[in-house]
């Protein structure tokens, strides 16, 4: 296997994320429904929030998808069907989520991760200078599915 370098904190390289993703087949809204059902608008929310990299990051079974978000974004609440592991790199989130019930909040730098597990719901606020983190996963993207919550979204 080749060596592969990447510096995904400078800002080179990044382009913004596609804003057409209402009908991604594994985007679910909370009552079990397809996302694109749902009374809300991913491009209207999402619109210049985010980016992706177009850094080739060719390693067979890590699942990651590297992503930068401007400041004070919140990204709505969601959950996932698998844990989810996000490691910040620049920048912060304060990630609010659920502990046995109770809401929490903590806030993730640079140099630390965050583990949600599967099936509970949170959002993340970016910090005051944007954040850029990698998010992983133990199954292949293909396999993730995000249930989308009520909280957060512009709506239609």
């Amino acid at each position: 296997m080749t060596l592969i370098f990447g510096n995904l904190v400078e800002n080179a390289d990044w382009v913004p994320m596609d804003l057409d993703q209402q009908k991604h087949p594994s985007y679910f809204w909370k009552d079990g429904g397809l996302l694109a059902d749902a009374p809300v608008d991913f491009a209207a929310t999402f619109d210049g929030a985010m980016w992706v990299t177009t850094k080739p990051i060719d390693v067979p079974r890590f699942n990651r998808n590297p992503l930068r978000v401007r400041p004070h974004f919140t990204v709505p609440r969601h959950h996932h069907n698998v844990d989810e592991m996000l490691f910040v790199f620049s920048g912060e989130y304060n990630i609010e989520h659920y502990d046995a019930g109770e809401p929490r909040s903590v806030r993730v730098g640079p140099g630390e991760f965050f583990l949600s597990r599967a099936g509970t719901p949170y959002t993340m606020t970016a910090g005051p200078e944007g954040v850029t983190y990698i998010e992983t996963w133990p199954k292949p993207v293909t396999q993730l599915e995000t249930v989308w919550h009520d909280f957060g979204w512009v709506r239609r």
